[in-house]
């Protein structure tokens, strides 16, 4: 049985969609493990209202600002089904102040060294957030292994 080609000449036809994951799409492997920390509190009866989003799509949509550093009300939840970068937003400030978030950072960071994928090339401190009152001093501290002086 032979091949009828396409106009394109192709003897297969295209493959339509990604060939690889989007990298802040959370498989089933990562989530499992994920999911006993961040987990949702039990609604409360006599407050009906809209169900939360799952903490997956928050994750997601938390990993996708993280990755693409987009600001988060610009997230476009409605192009990739997610939450709004609001809701993201929040749900990152909950899970961090009820220390979620940082456990799921340490189960991951000993998973991936476990199977040697943990990468820090990407690492990122950043203090910009921290406010100098009145304009704070430079510190003329001088170190005395060197001549040269050290700004704190």
């Amino acid at each position: 049985m032979k091949r009828s080609r396409s106009c394109s000449g192709r003897s297969r036809p295209r493959r339509v969609g990604r060939s690889r994951g989007l990298k802040w799409r959370v498989t089933d492997q990562v989530w499992r493990p994920l999911a006993r920390i961040l987990v949702d509190p039990p609604r409360n009866p006599d407050r009906p209202g809209r169900p939360r989003y799952t903490p997956r799509q928050c994750l997601e949509g938390i990993l996708f600002v993280l990755y693409t550093d987009t600001p988060w009300l610009e997230l476009p939840y409605r192009e990739l089904g997610l939450p709004s970068g609001e809701t993201c937003r929040r749900r990152l400030e909950e899970w961090s102040r009820t220390g979620a978030f940082a456990r799921a950072l340490v189960l991951l960071q000993k998973r991936l060294r476990e199977v040697d994928k943990l990468d820090w090339s990407r690492l990122i401190v950043d203090a910009s957030l921290v406010e100098a009152k009145g304009g704070a001093r430079r510190s003329r501290a001088r170190s005395r292994a060197s001549g040269e002086a050290v700004f704190i």
